[in-house]
């Protein structure tokens, strides 16, 4: 009996950095295959040229705008089917799930409108260059026409993450990414017989992987996720249920789809700055990189905050503050090495997206400068997951907004036309040096506020203490 405790209660037991090892580690796998989507598409379409690479990357606030929605609404169903599990009302967990489904098909039809008559403007409003235009509006138009197999990908996964078996999503995203990596040479080039598509050719591997991974997701669920199941036999919309879904994953939604919005901005500021595009490619190789920087440290926080709210609810304030503390030191090392990597071996690393020598020009000491931004960082991000995981999602969400769009566009405007182009990139690091003073009084104001008030349960004689 006392295994079987140990083994249900691992979160308030088990060893601190074996536990946030565990939780987080497929969730550092599964945001690695997340970037590994649109890294892949650009660096095969930056082989066809400059503007074809500017036409996926002017692309991204679209498409993070899918995934932002796409994962909300997950969040939002994901919390909602554990509680219900754990209270245990199958019956509730299950319309849950079945509405999931539902309110991402909803998702997606708004998205199959605008894939039709939406991305051409889209592009325009960005640059007046026709090959961008014409190839990122085909790019575009094919990943939103067939979003269902995002919105599809997401949702199922999230299913299985709502009943603990986090390892499920990994194959279903690694499924996904293998098949659009084999398949980007062959459409975008036109080996093996297939037509050479260029830019059309990298959307067509995406969602054909995008597809493949909601078809392993609906076979996971059915198969092995026997905790809940999905039918619409007797299906009805019930809108309290849609409220709370919405209550939760909305704010989830605003932090992720944000991104998009600095995105945008920073494109259109970009291009007046330099209209022949290269200043754009630049940004759109920098934000691929920062992909493969900041999401793992994201699955850290991923991992570390259920542990955080576990042992909140079991007024185990001490695991807490541990959990939280390792994951500063991991999250800060990584981005130490990180920052230093990017410092030392700039061109390098744009090497890997066929640059011009106007880009390599240009982007050699924007990535030196941004590198010192992923110094300030590490705090900044954990304290807004802690913060979530203690329940205070609008601090974290105020972090988000802040960072990108109170202190990075306002900043970057301010350089822009005050210095110049090449004194733009220095609102990134700026930027985050001002989210990390944010985050510092923040967390002051919790400490005084929420963590001085919750017991320790643990009797132990070398009691965490709070850090700032």
């Amino acid at each position: 009996m006392q295994n079987m405790a140990v083994k249900e209660n691992k979160m308030g037991v088990m060893p601190m950095g074996k536990l946030l090892l565990g939780m987080a580690l497929p969730m550092v796998a599964s945001m690695i295959v997340q970037a590994l989507y649109n890294v892949v598409d650009s660096i095969f379409v930056s082989m066809l040229g400059q503007d074809e690479l500017n036409a996926v990357s002017m692309a991204f606030p679209i498409q993070n705008i899918i995934i932002s929605i796409a994962s909300g609404l997950g969040v939002g169903v994901n919390a909602l089917i554990s509680r219900s599990l754990g209270e245990g009302r199958r019956d509730a967990a299950n319309r849950y799930a079945a509405l999931g489904v539902f309110l991402s098909a909803v998702s997606y039809i708004l998205m199959l409108l605008f894939g039709i008559f939406g991305c051409e403007a889209f592009f325009r409003s960005q640059t007046g260059v026709e090959a961008i235009i014409e190839g990122g509006t085909q790019y575009l138009s094919i990943c939103c026409i067939f979003s269902f197999g995002a919105f599809g990908q997401i949702i199922f996964e999230k299913l299985m993450q709502s009943t603990g078996k986090t390892s499920l999503s990994m194959y279903t995203q690694g499924l996904g990414a293998i098949i659009n990596i084999i398949l980007d040479p062959i459409f975008i080039f036109g080996w093996l017989g297939a037509p050479a598509m260029g830019v059309a050719g990298a959307a067509v591997a995406t969602v054909i992987g995008q597809i493949a991974s909601v078809f392993l997701g609906i076979y996971l669920n059915h198969r092995l996720n026997k905790e809940i199941t999905v039918s619409f036999r007797g299906f009805k919309v019930e809108w309290g249920k849609v409220k709370r879904i919405l209550v939760i994953g909305f704010p989830a939604i605003i932090m992720m789809a944000i991104g998009s919005v600095m995105t945008y901005s920073m494109n259109l500021l970009l291009g007046s700055l330099e209209p022949t595009g290269v200043a754009t490619a630049v940004f759109g190789v920098y934000f691929k990189l920062q992909s493969f920087v900041i999401l793992p440290v994201v699955g850290m926080t991923h991992g570390m905050m259920p542990i955080v709210s576990y042992n909140l609810g079991a007024a185990k304030k001490s695991r807490m503050l541990a959990a939280y503390r390792y994951t500063v030191y991991c999250s800060f090392g990584y981005l130490c090495l990180c920052s230093v990597l990017m410092f030392a071996i700039p061109g390098v690393l744009i090497g890997f997206f066929s640059p011009t020598p106007a880009m390599l020009a240009l982007g050699k000491p924007a990535l030196r400068i941004i590198a010192v931004g992923y110094l300030f960082t590490a705090y900044s991000l954990v304290n807004s997951s802690f913060f979530q995981a203690i329940g205070r999602s609008l601090l974290s969400m105020f972090m988000s907004i802040a960072r990108q769009l109170g202190f990075l566009l306002p900043l970057a405007i301010f350089f822009a036309f005050v210095f110049g182009l090449d004194a733009v990139w220095w609102a990134i690091p700026m930027a985050e040096l001002c989210v990390l003073a944010v985050a510092i009084f923040g967390r002051i104001r919790i400490n005084k506020r929420v963590l001085a008030f919750i017991p320790d349960a643990e009797n132990v004689n070398n009691a965490e203490q709070i850090d700032a």
